[in-house]
């Protein structure tokens, strides 16, 4: 299964570095392939063999020449692609979100093992991340409990996000128009536009849209501490609107409008704009932060 994902997750972005070329262009050989998609030669020879049976690419001589780019159809479904890890953080989440997770309650790690169908020290790992931030805390005999949130660790996570946000902000609008980022905020934006538009009955999928762009935003910075930040603070502050349901839709709103001012102005290349909108925009998810921190069933009390 680990050579199958790892084959269908580098089969996915040869294709898209395929549709960055054009039509005509050599591939390069198989050592450079296989040095840019971090995979062995032998992965590399039956991904160019798909894509010849698939009439993407053709063999002239030594070289392997781009014949058409590849359909949305042709890539291989997210769920087919995702690591171990990524189909933990996936599960837990839905396993969260579901309010099977309470602040006190204790987590069994082969209990929650079984179920993700996953190994016990995958979990381990997985758990061991959140537990350096204070709100899960490892016992023995595999087992964790969930210590929840308070308004002093909602602040605290605030002000690191939106120093996060605010460079990798920067770092997007700064990016070359040829990035392939921008075709993809180009998408994002239009499916907050639809969202909008069908917001009165749509209103509860803006959760995975706006995990979506945050960390589409992210990605600009290549920066390994930013990424490790984003997941563990995409439990916290994507699914927070899901504790506390009042005005949720308007809520949602609000952070559609600013998410597209937000798009508008990295788009612009406007430093000083960019900042604004991501001030703008870390200004409210605070408040909103500490108001879904406050009702949620799985804050600590006190805070």
């Amino acid at each position: 299964m680990k050579t199958n994902t790892i084959f269908k997750r580098a089969y996915n972005r040869c294709l898209a570095g395929i549709a960055e070329r054009r039509i005509g262009d050599d591939l390069g050989p198989e050592t450079a392939l296989a040095q840019s998609l971090a995979i062995s030669r032998t992965t590399v020879r039956s991904i160019l063999d798909a894509l010849i049976d698939a009439g993407i690419v053709t063999v002239a001589g030594r070289q392997k020449i781009v014949t058409r780019y590849p359909e949305e159809v042709e890539y291989f479904p997210d769920f087919q692609t995702e690591s171990v890890e990524e189909i933990i953080e996936r599960k837990f989440m839905e396993w969260t979100l579901r309010g099977d997770c309470r602040a006190g309650q204790h987590i069994n790690g082969l209990d929650l093992a079984r179920q993700f169908g996953v190994s016990p020290s995958a979990i381990r790992e997985y758990l061991n991340r959140f537990s350096h931030y204070g709100f899960i805390q490892r016992m023995p005999n595999s087992s964790w409990v969930f210590l929840g949130f308070n308004n002093d660790f909602a602040e605290e996570l605030c002000d690191v996000r939106e120093l996060f946000e605010l460079r990798a902000a920067q770092q997007y609008c700064e990016l070359d128009k040829a990035h392939p980022v921008w075709k993809k905020l180009d998408i994002l934006e239009r499916q907050h536009i639809l969202l909008l538009s069908e917001i009165e009955t749509r209103f509860c999928d803006f959760s995975e849209l706006d995990e979506r762009f945050h960390r589409l935003i992210y990605s600009a910075s290549h920066n390994r501490f930013m990424d490790n930040f984003h997941a563990t603070m995409r439990i916290v502050f994507h699914y927070h609107y899901l504790w506390n349901k009042a005005d949720e839709k308007e809520r949602n709103i609000v952070a559609i409008q600013e998410h597209l001012a937000y798009i508008a102005a990295l788009k612009s290349g406007d430093r000083e704009a960019c900042l604004t909108a991501a001030r703008a925009h870390m200004r409210t998810v605070r408040a909103t932060m500490l108001s879904s921190i406050t009702l949620s069933p799985t804050a600590l009390t006190g805070g």
